[in-house]
C-alpha cells in the first residue's frame, strides 16, 4: 500500500506547510507543526471520502423526535467488577481506552475477559507488544480456554482493519494503541501524529461495523495516558488501571463513562490465577484492631455508585525543625492545611509546632470533602493521645467558618456502615435520615458546628 502525502498543520493558528520548520510562517508560533495526512479532494457534494480521518459518508440530518432512543445493549465481561466500572456492561460499538503503570495487569484483565467473552461472541486480540507464544503462556497461567479466543500479531492499521473486516470480531482489544502506526504519516509509531490518526481509524471501525473496542494505553511518568489529550476525548471511557505493582491489591476507577457514572471503581486482587473480582473491598481498607488506638478513625467515601469504608489514620508529632510538615498519602495535602488552620480558628487547638502525617489505610484515593471530619479527628486524637471508638464512623465536610456541612448520599453511606457493624455514627445534621426512616442498630448524632465535636475526643 502507498503511502498517502502527509503535510504540517500548526496546532495554533491551523496553517499548512509542506515541509516542518520550527516557527510557523503565519502566525509565528514556535514548535507547532505536527505532521497529519493531506486531505484529500472533496466531491461536489462536499462529502469526504470513506478512507479519510473523519468522514461523513452517510451522515443526515435529523429532528431529535426522528432518532432512535432504544436503549443500547449490554452484555457481561464475565467479571461483576469490570461490568460496574462500564456502566453495567459491554456496550455493542463503545470504544474504551485502559491506562496503566507498566506490569499493572492491563493485559491481564483484558485477556480473561476476552476469554469469557469468545465462549458467546467472536473476538480478536491484536498485540503490538508480545509474541503469540508469551499470550499464549500467559493464557495457559491462568487456566484459561484458549480454543475460542482468536489472537493477530500486527502493529500496521491498514492490515489490522483488513483482517478485522474478514474476521468480523464482536469484541477487540489494541494492545497497545502506542505500538500501531498507519501508513498514511511517515513518522515512527508512538509518536503525537501516529497515536491520533491511527485512533482515529479504530474508533471510526467501531462506530461503523458495532465492535465493541479495547485499546491498552502507556501512562507517563505523572501518571497520564501517554500520546495526545485529544486520544481520550475520541473513546467513549478512559479507566486507569491503579495501584501498587509489588502489592495485590488493583483498582480500576472510570475517569470518563459515556455510557454509565463517572468515577466508578472496581477493585481487584492479583493472585496466582489472574485478577480476582473483591466484591466486598470495605472489608480491605479496614484495618479493625483489637484495642482502640489513637489516631485512627473510619469514614465512609463514596466511589460512583459504591459506598467504601476507609480507615483513616493520622499521626501528630512534635517538629524539631522550623517548618512544620504536612503530609499526606491518599488525601489533600493542600486541605489538610486548611482544615488544621479550622481546627486552630474555631477549636482552639494550635498545631504550628507539630508534624502531621495523614494516611487513607489501603492505598485508596480519596477525593471529596466527606473525609475533612475523619481528617480532624484523626488529627485530634493522636494529638491528644485518646483513643476513638471502634465502632465509631463519621463523615461530613468542614467548612472555613467552623460548620459542619452535609454531604450526598448520607443514607447510603449509613447503610453501608451499619452492614459492617458499626454503632455510633457522628455525621452532619443535614444528612441524619429523614423522618419515618432510620438506620437499625446505628446511634446516630447530628452535628452542625466543629465545637459541637471536640468534646469526644
Amino acid at each position: 500500500m502507498s503511502k498517502g502525502r502527509t503535510i504540517y498543520a500548526c496546532t495554533e493558528c491551523g496553517a499548512q506547510a509542506n515541509k516542518w520548520a520550527g516557527q510557523c510562517g503565519d502566525c509565528g508560533a514556535w514548535n507547532c507543526l505536527q505532521e497529519a495526512p493531506a486531505m484529500p479532494p472533496t466531491a461536489k457534494s462536499g462529502i469526504k471520502p470513506a478512507g479519510y480521518a473523519g468522514a461523513t459518508v452517510g451522515s443526515e440530518v435529523r429532528t431529535l423526535a426522528e432518532v432512535d432512543v432504544t436503549a443500547e445493549i449490554r452484555q457481561s465481561c464475565g467479571n461483576g467488577e469490570l461490568d460496574r466500572v462500564l456502566g453495567g456492561g459491554l456496550v455493542q460499538g463503545s470504544v474504551t481506552l485502559i491506562g496503566g503503570d507498566p506490569g499493572i495487569g492491563k493485559s491481564t484483565l483484558l485477556l480473561q475477559a476476552l476469554a469469557e467473552l469468545a465462549a458467546r461472541n467472536r473476538t480478536l486480540y491484536v498485540s503490538g507488544e508480545e509474541s503469540p507464544q508469551q499470550i499464549s503462556m500467559r493464557a495457559q497461567r491462568l487456566s484459561l480456554s484458549r480454543d475460542c479466543l482468536r489472537l493477530l500479531p500486527e502493529i500496521n492499521v491498514e492490515r489490522i482493519l483488513a483482517i478485522a473486516e474478514a474476521e468480523q470480531p464482536q469484541v477487540m482489544v489494541i494492545d497497545s494503541i502506542q505500538t500501531v502506526f498507519t501508513e498514511r504519516l511517515q513518522s515512527a509509531p508512538g509518536s503525537v501524529a501516529q497515536v491520533r490518526e491511527s485512533a482515529a481509524q479504530l474508533v471510526r471501525y467501531a462506530k461503523a461495523s458495532g465492535t465493541a473496542l479495547f485499546l491498552v494505553g502507556h501512562v507517563t511518568k505523572e501518571g497520564a495516558i501517554a500520546g495526545p489529550r485529544v486520544l481520550e476525548h475520541m473513546v467513549d471511557t478512559v479507566l486507569y488501571f491503579e495501584g501498587d505493582p509489588s502489592g495485590h491489591l488493583r483498582v480500576l476507577r472510570a475517569v470518563k463513562n459515556r455510557y454509565g457514572p463517572v468515577n466508578e471503581l472496581g477493585v481487584f486482587a492479583m493472585t496466582e490465577r489472574g485478577l480476582k473480582e473483591v466484591s466486598n473491598p470495605s472489608a480491605i481498607f479496614l484495618s479493625r484492631h483489637d484495642t482502640p488506638v489513637a489516631g485512627s478513625v473510619i469514614m465512609v467515601t463514596r466511589e460512583g455508585t459504591r459506598p467504601l469504608l476507609v480507615e483513616i489514620q493520622a499521626l501528630v508529632d512534635e517538629c524539631h525543625g522550623s517548618n512544620p510538615r504536612r503530609v499526606t498519602l491518599g488525601l489533600e495535602q493542600n486541605r489538610l492545611a486548611m482544615l488544621l488552620a479550622v481546627l486552630h480558628r474555631h477549636g482552639g487547638i494550635a498545631m504550628y509546632d507539630q508534624d502531621v502525617y495523614v494516611n487513607a489505610v489501603g492505598g485508596v484515593r480519596i477525593n471529596e470533602t466527606a473525609a475533612d471530619l475523619a481528617v480532624l479527628l484523626a488529627a485530634l486524637s493522636s494529638f491528644r493521645d485518646r483513643p476513638l471508638p471502634i465502632d465509631l464512623v463519621v463523615f461530613g465536610e468542614v467548612g472555613l467558618a467552623g460548620e459542619i456541612r452535609p454531604v450526598p448520599n448520607g443514607e447510603d453511606r449509613l447503610r453501608e456502615a451499619a452492614k459492617h457493624g458499626f454503632k455510633q455514627a457522628i455525621v452532619p445534621r443535614a444528612n441524619l435520615p429523614r423522618r419515618g426512616s432510620r438506620v437499625e442498630g446505628l446511634e446516630l448524632r447530628g452535628v452542625t458546628r466543629l465545637a459541637e465535636v471536640m468534646g469526644n475526643v
